[in-house]
């Protein structure tokens, strides 16, 4: 396993792959992961298992076809649904056998998104991150966890995107991403939150080591914060 000193998360064969006028096949993706490997990057997001058929393909084939000497692979998808237990759902199934020893989960943050998009309660969407992240945990997978519109949900209600970050964390997740989705954040604004998320996840024993913190931009993509919980 990399050790938790620096990371290039690399998301070009998912964010990078949704341009106009750009449409990978699964031996394109092989081939730029090949060379992404070759850059000596951490980790390469390699598509959505279960929701995209070429991405579960993707995955398949990465199996015994590629032999990455630096990055890992990470799968990307969502929370179990609500009413469903993480076991059941699969969409998390997908994720489970796609043979990545890395999940990227994207989990709603934001208290309105909770409401309106999930049409759930606070609480279940509390539940769906610690059951996802608990059950990916159980079976071997690191778990990195993308708050989305985290900085927005923060102003919204402070209190429950903070829970969403200590549930995670609590889980078991290995890295939290802060996003700023929209991108509407200043420097001095993104500092101030990312400090209080991390009091809001720091070990009770004086003894225990601080999550790293870290921040990330990048042209025409959200501005993303984000810590390896655990390393010193």
């Amino acid at each position: 396993m990399l050790d938790d000193t620096f990371h290039v998360y690399d998301t070009t064969l998912r964010d990078g792959a949704q341009q106009e006028g750009l449409n990978l096949s699964v031996a394109d993706k092989l081939v730029v992961a090949r060379q992404l490997d070759e850059f000596g990057v951490g980790f390469i997001e390699g598509g959505w298992p279960g929701a995209i058929p070429k991405d579960t393909e993707f995955f398949r084939r990465a199996a015994t076809e590629l032999d990455l000497r630096h990055a890992q692979l990470a799968a990307f998808g969502a929370t179990r649904r609500p009413g469903v237990k993480a076991a059941d759902d699969p969409q998390v199934a997908a994720l489970r056998e796609s043979g990545a020893p890395v999940v990227t989960l994207v989990a709603k943050s934001h208290d309105r998104h909770v409401l309106l998009a999930l049409r759930t309660t606070l609480e279940e969407n509390l539940a769906m991150i610690a059951d996802t992240v608990t059950h990916l945990r159980e079976h071997g997978q690191r778990v990195f966890l993308d708050a989305e519109h985290f900085f927005d949900g923060y102003k919204s209600n402070p209190a429950y995107a903070l829970e969403v970050v200590r549930t995670a964390a609590q889980a078991g997740a290995d890295v939290i991403a802060l996003c700023d989705t929209n991108g509407g954040m200043m420097p001095n604004e993104l500092g101030d939150v990312v400090a209080a998320a991390h009091d809001a996840t720091r070990p009770a024993s004086p003894m225990s080591r601080a999550p790293r913190t870290a921040t990330a931009s990048g042209p025409a993509t959200p501005t993303c914060s984000a810590w390896w919980p655990g390393c010193s």
